[in-house]
């Protein structure tokens, strides 16, 4: 007696491929992701919407009554990316303007009145001082912080003198903060 043989399973057409059939398939594919990225537009740099610096400086210096700066003047590269009038730490209503140096750096100017330890640590991001510096008439704190790449310059005037603490900080060289302190002017 013969037992009868399990019936054949047909092969899926899966597996009737060929190695030259998958290269080509392989090959179709990546075509078609090459020529999505050709077509398919890229940005170099995302930038936000310009910068009113001058208008917004006297409409804030109008309301607050503030003797605020601006930078004036500044050379060819510089760029405007910030500038705005908020509360900040501890409450402290803070003046402040940004700009990208020609380096791509970045360096603003923080302004104050009579600002407390808590404000001028947060705002040099608690570096240590490293002595001071004269620019444009004025001695300037000096902090530096290595781990995070963070210069600062800090003037701050007698108590009850009415100026402002005046505070210039990014990631730009002294050489740049002192060019951007250089430039900085009373609002008119």
């Amino acid at each position: 007696m013969t037992t009868p043989s399990a019936p054949q399973v047909p092969k899926s057409r899966y597996s009737m491929g060929s190695t030259k059939n998958l290269v080509l398939s392989l090959l179709a594919v990546l075509g078609m992701v090459l020529v999505l990225v050709l077509l398919v537009p890229r940005v170099d740099s995302v930038g936000g919407p310009p910068v009113d610096v001058h208008a917004k400086a006297l409409e804030v210096a109008k309301s607050s009554g503030w003797p605020i700066v601006e930078p004036v003047g500044l050379p060819d590269g510089w760029t405007p990316t910030s500038v705005r009038y908020v509360p900040v730490t501890d409450g402290f209503r803070t003046w402040h303007v940004g700009y990208r140096t020609p380096s791509g750096t970045f360096v603003a100017v923080e302004q104050t009145k009579d600002p407390s330890r808590a404000w001028v640590a947060a705002q040099t991001n608690r570096a240590p001082r490293e002595g001071t510096v004269d620019i444009a008439g004025r001695t300037w704190d000096k902090y530096v912080r290595d781990n995070k790449v963070q210069n600062s310059l800090l003037s701050v005037p007698p108590s009850g003198s009415g100026e402002l603490a005046t505070l210039v900080t990014g990631t730009a060289t002294f050489e740049d903060m002192t060019t951007y302190v250089e430039h900085l002017q009373p609002v008119r």
